[in-house]
């Protein structure tokens, strides 16, 4: 609230100017005058799903023991800072991943059932069809209450035709978000395309073209939206003066990243067509997209997203972290122990970055706590062990407090088998969306909320 004018600023509140609009984090002065009169509104939840691909070495993964006492392993370690607001969940399974009749094409079904929960149609031709993933579902009943029902992200090229993975077709293997089952959402891989979807759509009249064309003559969105940012900072109290200042700040630094990286000369990299806007450095690429992620969420822009740091069956090289060899191809390591080391090595390389993103929503105050409390975001892939394509006892992380929701800081190791839609179905419910099930699901999990 803005004790000084007893005036009150709207939480859809926009700035706007010349084809833009820039949200506004959550501040006092959203608060309704004389609030304290009532309870103040709570938080909205947020719900991420981050993806890695391939699987992961499960030994350096999965904690010894259960409960609130748990020791991090090797590839969690990153996550220290955190360790109070994350759940490590284990006996979660995505049956429709394996192979039954299908036969080969392990990394396409992991992709498409991972948040489907629902075996895909084997073709590689128009005609592909599975479910309508988690995120979906709930970005039909709260995208409603924001400017982009959803958003989906990645960190890998993302063709959606032809034949990827043994006779399925690559939307399997590139998308984890389906609006319908017929219907991939393919991530936007382009950071500059992305901000340009947060902020370039204040006037449905302006042309994309037109709208870039604005863009090149004036770079900043801060200065297309200057009037309307003078004219709001004079109604704010100091606080929101400077938690409006530390947001622009932070949203001119991300403008000057794209803008650096649309320079960069690209390397050379097997099956990867580097698109402008993407930096060179793989981790200066995925904390770009993750700080897009976060801004999407403290601007209210969005409360949905999901981001895939690869795609299943991705090839991509690691030589900053000294593998040389494309992702997949170690993952099937024979029991070797160096190609174990190297998938180990892969694996921890990115949780620190997943540390990076979840250390970031933890400092933005969001309401009285901070994003990180405010959301519900689960880490994973669709495969446990690559060597065997298993698709059993996954590798889960889920972090944040879901506004209260949600009380981690533990390991839960659940009955194997369990669907891992029963998670999904458990945090759209602590988000206030309540579908009878989600593909497989055969109820919600337990504990989450404590013992």
């Amino acid at each position: 609230m803005n004790h000084i004018t007893r005036k009150s600023v709207s939480r859809r509140t926009v700035l706007q100017g010349m084809g833009v609009a820039l949200g506004l984090p959550f501040l006092d002065a959203m608060t309704p005058a004389f609030a304290e009169l009532s309870p103040v509104k709570a938080s909205p939840v947020r719900l991420a799903f981050v993806y890695v691909p391939n699987g992961i070495i499960m030994d350096s993964f999965t904690p010894k023991t259960e409960g609130a006492d748990f020791a991090l392993t090797r590839t969690l370690k990153p996550l220290e800072a955190v360790r109070n607001d994350i759940f490590v969940l284990s006996g979660l399974r995505d049956q429709n991943g394996e192979a039954g009749p299908d036969g080969a094409g392990d990394h396409a079904r992991a992709g498409a059932s991972y948040l489907t929960g629902v075996r895909p149609k084997k073709t590689a031709g128009a005609d592909i069809h599975g479910g309508t993933s988690a995120d979906q579902v709930a970005a039909q009943f709260l995208g409603q209450r924001t400017r982009l029902a959803s958003l989906e992200l990645g960190c890998d090229d993302s063709r959606v035709v032809g034949n990827c993975d043994s006779g399925y077709s690559c939307a399997y293997s590139n998308s984890i978000s389906w609006r319908t089952p017929s219907t991939p959402m393919a991530p936007e891989v382009n950071p500059r395309l992305v901000f340009e979807r947060l902020f370039g759509a204040a006037d449905p009249s302006v042309t994309p073209e037109e709208r870039q064309r604005r863009l090149l003559r004036r770079r900043s969105i801060l200065d297309l939206v200057h009037a309307d940012t003078k004219k709001l900072i004079g109604t704010l109290g100091a606080a929101d003066r400077r938690k409006v200042d530390e947001y622009l700040t932070a949203v001119r630094e991300l403008e000057r990243r794209i803008a650096l990286a649309e320079k960069e000369e690209a390397p050379t990299l097997p099956e990867f067509e580097k698109p402008a806007g993407v930096p060179v450095a793989f981790s200066d690429y995925v904390k770009l997209m993750y700080d897009l992620q976060a801004l999407a969420f403290q601007t209210d822009s969005t409360r949905i997203s999901t981001l895939m740091i690869g795609r299943e069956g991705s090839n991509r090289v690691y030589p900053e972290i000294g593998v040389p060899e494309s992702h997949h191809p170690i993952t099937h390591h024979r029991n070797q122990p160096e190609w174990i080391e190297k998938v180990t090595k892969i694996n921890v390389y990115h949780m620190e970055l997943f540390g990076y993103f979840l250390n970031k929503l933890k400092n933005t105050p969001d309401g009285a706590g901070s994003l990180l409390d405010n959301s519900m975001i689960v880490y994973g892939s669709g495969l446990s062990d690559g060597n065997q394509h298993a698709h059993s006892d996954l590798p889960v992380v889920v972090a944040g407090r879901g506004a209260g929701a949600l009380k981690p800081g533990r390991h839960i190791r659940y009955t194997s088998g369990t669907p891992m839609t029963n998670l999904y179905l458990t945090l759209l419910d602590r988000a206030g969306v309540r579908p009878e099930s989600i593909g497989d699901s055969t109820g919600k999990v337990e504990h989450l909320s404590g013992i």
